[in-house]
Formats: C-alpha cells, sequence, structure tokens
C-alpha cells in the first residue's frame, strides 16, 4: 500500500470497527451465529487494515482517529437502530470527537507523513 492510501485505509478500518462492535452486541454472547461470523471477519480486516495505515500514519494518531471513528459509527449505528438514546449534549461530545480527528488529519499535513524520524528515537 501507499502512503496515499494511508487515510482512506484507516477510515475503511474505522467503519470495520463499528460493524465488529454492533456485531459483537447483535452475537447475543456468541450465541447467533451470523454475528458471530461478521465479528470475526470484520475484526480481521479492521486490524490488518489499521495495521497497513500504521505504515505511513504514526502509531498514536492512527489508533486515536481508528478508535474514535469507530466510536461515533457505533453510537451513530445505535442511535439509528432505537438501541440507544441522543441528546444534543451526546451528540455534541460526539462532534467534538469528529472535530478532534479533523484536526489530527489537519496536522498530519493532509498525507500521510514520514515516520523515519518516529522509528529512530524508538531505535534510539
Amino acid at each position: 500500500m501507499t502512503a496515499r492510501w494511508a487515510w482512506p485505509m484507516l477510515l475503511a478500518s474505522a467503519v470495520l470497527e463499528a460493524v465488529w462492535a454492533n456485531a459483537l452486541s447483535a452475537s447475543e454472547g456468541f450465541t447467533r451465529p451470523v454475528p458471530v461470523f461478521v465479528f470475526l471477519v470484520a475484526t480481521v480486516a479492521s486490524v490488518v487494515g489499521l495495521a497497513f495505515a500504521m505504515r505511513h500514519i504514526p502509531t498514536g494518531t492512527a489508533y486515536a482517529v481508528w478508535t474514535s471513528v469507530g466510536t461515533v459509527l457505533t453510537v451513530a449505528y445505535s442511535v439509528a437502530i432505537g438501541a440507544e438514546g441522543i441528546t444534543w449534549l451526546k451528540a455534541l461530545f460526539l462532534a467534538g470527537i469528529i472535530g478532534c480527528v479533523i484536526g489530527l488529519k489537519r496536522l498530519d499535513g493532509g498525507h500521510a507523513g514520514n515516520r523515519d524520524g518516529a522509528e529512530q528515537a524508538v531505535a534510539s
């Protein structure tokens, strides 16, 4: 994967994180086979996508974006199906999470950064 695809891959992985979280809930304690299958496939695909994105996006940024987008989508889905309520305050905080994700992306310069400096710092 090229650096150009790191952010789209990260966002796709975050969508899959929301898929596996909702499938896990729907599995009712791993007692329903179809949601369990969706959970397993989405979990593997989500983590693999995160790993590929982390080749070009710093670990902290990638993980923060992955969990944040996944969280917002999981809540949005729960609200959409009526499993969870929404208040203006909850909506405001979810919007704040998305605002922070946009800020992290902007700090990255709008493209995947060079990780060599971070890797050298860890190696020393």
